[in-house]
């Protein structure tokens, strides 16, 4: 079953949210691979199917790019967790990033989450810039965080 996509208005011809259906998760697979050095498998994202936190951006009918949050437990609070998100290196720069971040944070927000997590790469400037486009701060680094040896700055917002 197709679920309605939402985002575009009408004659606009911007990026669409949905959540992720087992169809896309090849082209989420091949976003990721390039994307990052240290890829999720098909597995990782097959695990998440049906998290409310697993949207995707359609642009034009194809997937552009995808997140991956969910809320856990963590003691007596409800921490949301951006685990993944990536844009095709075709639509970046158009604002698909910022829109599924935003999707994400409203969808953790609605299930309980009272502040948000992520990790990026110490390297990563421009993800870096847009977390912080949307609130979130430094809280520590992770030495040796990813398998290249490189460290993760864990960032934190508040919600609500």
């Amino acid at each position: 079953m197709t679920r309605p996509a939402s985002g575009a208005r009408n004659g606009d011809s911007g990026p669409s949210i949905r959540p992720a259906e087992r169809a896309d998760l090849l082209a989420v697979t091949r976003i990721e691979n390039e994307s990052f050095a240290q890829p999720w498998p098909y597995d990782a994202f097959d695990r998440f199917l049906g998290e409310p936190g697993f949207l995707i951006a359609l642009e034009e009918g194809e997937v552009a790019g995808y997140v991956v949050a969910d809320v856990t437990r963590n003691f007596g609070r409800s921490l949301g967790h951006v685990k993944d998100i990536a844009v095709h290196p075709d639509h970046r720069g158009a604002g698909v990033g910022s829109l599924l971040l935003s999707r994400a944070l409203a969808v953790l927000t609605a299930h309980g989450a009272d502040s948000v997590k992520l990790e990026v790469r110490r390297s990563n400037d421009r993800a870096k810039r847009l977390y912080r486009q949307f609130g979130f701060e430094p809280l520590r680094f992770v030495p040796d965080y990813y398998g290249d040896d490189e460290d993760a700055i864990v960032m934190i917002r508040k919600l609500g």
